[in-house]
């Protein structure tokens, strides 16, 4: 298959029993529509149902089943080859099945002696329609087959792509907020301003760099680890941060720079507007498989109203979860008396190649 070209694994996996509680639905369905349609002819619903229906299934199942051993192998071809083996396979199912009744009903009938009415007597008139209707069938199903893969493809195309977008909103204004600390320290305390410079650099590899569009939760912690240690040369004795997160697995996979500005917002429109300055508390549980990040700062009276950037990072942070964790995530705010608290919550979903490292 060509390099980059995944749109020969298109098919659906018939060896799932959901795919095939569905053809099996459908194959009735079928069945009942051509009885019915049958039925001013020959005028014997329940028989010419009995026969469509099983001669129907047989065919669904036995196409199914060699879909299903052939997945692997039509996988690793290109869209045209295996597409073209596909429709064989359905063609070459309905030409055997037919065969298989036709010469089954021949026996029978010999057997009786006489024609039971249950099979059919001409083999021509029979087998091309069904090799027909078959081909005809064939080839719209996996027409539809191939448009749902290509809507699916490009919907998770677009997800990501606004996933990126999204992210990189995040990034430049990370990194200007922490270049406008180290200019602050460089005339003040050179020394501090080389630390926050090689926590700049440890930043820049873990997450600057970093292309995937989740990381585990150890990475992220330890990304909003170095900011705060950018923070705290800033801002000395007035900054605190409690974390409170040591049940949290850390291989548990989390959007990349999700700690990081919900950190940023606590320490810029918590604690920096205090003259005394604070604590911001980081803390983490996991209840139901669900995971639940809570990041709090005290807030004065002068900065309760929450600033525009605030909630730009809300939102953003809010759509990223959205995209990773459709209709499962939620990020909710509580800032009653005077404290300031995010809360987010988003289903435990661990990468095991994370435990691997760990151990």
């Amino acid at each position: 298959m060509p390099a980059g070209d995944q749109r020969s694994s298109y098919l659906p996996d018939f060896c799932e029993p959901h795919a095939a509680v569905v053809m099996v639905l459908a194959a009735m369905l079928v069945a009942l529509v051509l009885a019915l349609a049958r039925q001013s002819v020959s005028g014997e619903l329940w028989t010419e149902l009995a026969r469509t229906s099983g001669y129907l299934l047989w065919t669904t199942l036995l196409c199914a089943a060699l879909l299903c051993r052939g997945r692997p192998w039509l996988s690793r071809q290109t869209l045209e080859k295996a597409s073209i083996a596909a429709l064989g396979i359905i063609v070459g199912t309905v030409t055997f099945v037919s065969e298989c009744v036709y010469w089954f009903g021949r026996a029978w009938d010999a057997q009786l002696g006489a024609p039971s009415g249950l099979f059919p007597t001409e083999h021509a008139a029979f087998l091309l329609p069904n090799v027909l209707i078959g081909a005809i069938v064939g080839g719209l199903a996996l027409r539809y087959f191939y448009v749902s893969n290509e809507w699916r493809r490009s919907v998770e195309f677009e997800a990501r792509a606004r996933f990126r977008a999204l992210q990189a909103r995040i990034r430049p204004h990370f990194l200007f907020n922490s270049m406008n600390t180290i200019a602050a320290l460089t005339r003040t305390d050179p020394a501090r301003a080389e630390e926050a410079i090689e926590d700049l650099a440890d930043l820049f590899r873990v997450a600057l760099s970093e292309s995937r569009p989740e990381i585990s939760l150890r990475e992220e912690i330890e990304i909003a680890r170095i900011y705060q240690r950018i923070e705290k040369l800033r801002l000395g004795s007035r900054l605190d941060v409690h974390w409170d997160v040591a049940t949290l697995p850390p291989n548990a996979m989390v959007p990349g720079l999700l700690l990081q500005p919900l950190l940023e917002n606590a320490i810029g429109h918590g604690i920096e507007p205090l003259p005394q300055g604070g604590t911001v508390t980081v803390v983490g549980r996991i209840t139901d498989d669900m995971i639940s990040l809570e990041v709090g700062n005290p807030v004065s009276a002068r900065a309760r109203s929450t600033r525009p950037g605030h909630r730009m990072a809300l939102d953003n942070i809010r759509q990223r979860l959205e995209l990773v964790f459709p209709g499962r995530a939620s990020v909710s705010v509580d800032d009653a008396g005077d404290a300031y608290r995010v809360t987010l919550r988003f289903p435990l979903v661990c990468d095991p190649a994370e435990a691997v490292d760990d151990e």
